[in-house]
């Protein structure tokens, strides 16, 4: 049997505008997705996920085409179907007959930390194809997330060029950045009950976004990528936020989500496609207050940023 682990991501700075070439600053998980592949008998493909409280979806395929025969849930069965119809095509050899793949998740996949990939990550490595092209065949996006399933720490992230022939995509710079906060305790990871799909968010920033336009922009945020990990204070670093939420609500023409919280006593950060998935907290209040705080608002889920960095 064969065995694969990626982590989840947060990206921390860069979000949308890590598209058009921002040096963004990404931090990989302790919570992430395992792929255990093994050969068994018969002549056909099963695939088994799970997610932390149980099975989350099954689906047998037939390997030589990969079509479903049948499965519990088909519109997943379908995803993932494009996925390893796109591994086939990079990699024609990867599927025989007898095979079953199995999954499992450490989050909710509605958190948004990376179910999908992770699992691009650890199937890419068992069919030994690049990463990058199989995600610009199937979700799309920076690669940032690819880039954080294997890191053995936070990272800087950015998009570089283009590949050429046979699939066009990000050729990224990943650098290994020490970012070790004095003031981790003091920094907290909120879910806001609603995932964001990432590709709707991406195809929506990239219709309406004119490069150009934007230079100023992604030049300031790559230097507040710069400057975040030399924060030595919790205030330089809550300043850093405040600064960068100011440029991409400009850029995406949405309020910052600190003004659903004006009674919060920090400053709070989108991480990620804006108006769900998880938001950063900094503030000088205890961790018992904050999670007081945000359960008064029905929001259960909080981390301490040490509980989630690998």
């Amino acid at each position: 049997m064969s065995q694969f682990q990626a982590h989840g991501k947060f990206l921390l700075t860069g979000e949308y505008l890590v598209l058009k070439g921002a040096l963004a600053l990404a931090i990989p998980l302790k919570l992430g997705q395992t792929l255990s592949v093994e050969t068994c008998h018969g002549a056909s493909l099963q695939w088994d996920a799970h997610q932390p409280d149980g099975p989350w979806f099954s689906v047998t395929l037939n390997p030589e085409n990969l079509e479903i025969i049948n499965s519990d849930d088909q519109p997943k069965a379908e995803k993932l179907t494009q996925i390893l119809k796109a591994i086939k095509q990079l990699n024609p050899t990867a599927f025989k007959d007898g095979l079953h793949f199995e999954t499992r998740l450490d989050f909710d996949p509605n958190w948004g930390l990376g179910s999908s990939s992770t699992l691009i990550a650890n199937l890419a490595r068992w069919a030994n194809v690049n990463p990058y092209e199989l995600l610009k065949l199937t979700f799309g996006g920076s690669g940032y997330d690819i880039a954080c399933a294997t890191a053995e720490g936070p990272i800087y992230y950015q998009v570089k060029a283009k590949v050429p022939e046979p699939v066009e995509g990000p050729i990224p710079l990943v650098e290994p950045i020490d970012f070790n906060p004095s003031f981790a305790d003091h920094l907290f990871f909120i879910y806001q009950g609603q995932k964001q799909s990432s590709s709707k968010e991406i195809k929506a920033f990239l219709a309406k976004a004119n490069p150009v336009d934007l230079q100023k922009d992604i030049e300031a945020v790559s230097e507040i990528s710069r400057a975040v990990p030399k924060c030595e204070t919790l205030d330089e670093f809550a300043m850093l936020m405040q600064c960068h939420e100011r440029i991409i609500s400009r850029c995406i023409g949405q309020e910052p989500v600190q003004k659903r919280f004006p009674d919060f006593e920090g400053v709070l950060k989108s991480l990620g496609a804006w108006g769900g998935d998880f938001i950063l907290a900094a503030t000088e209040w205890p961790e018992s207050q904050v999670k007081e705080y945000f359960k008064g608002k029905e929001l259960d889920v909080v981390f301490g940023y040490k509980e989630m960095l690998i």
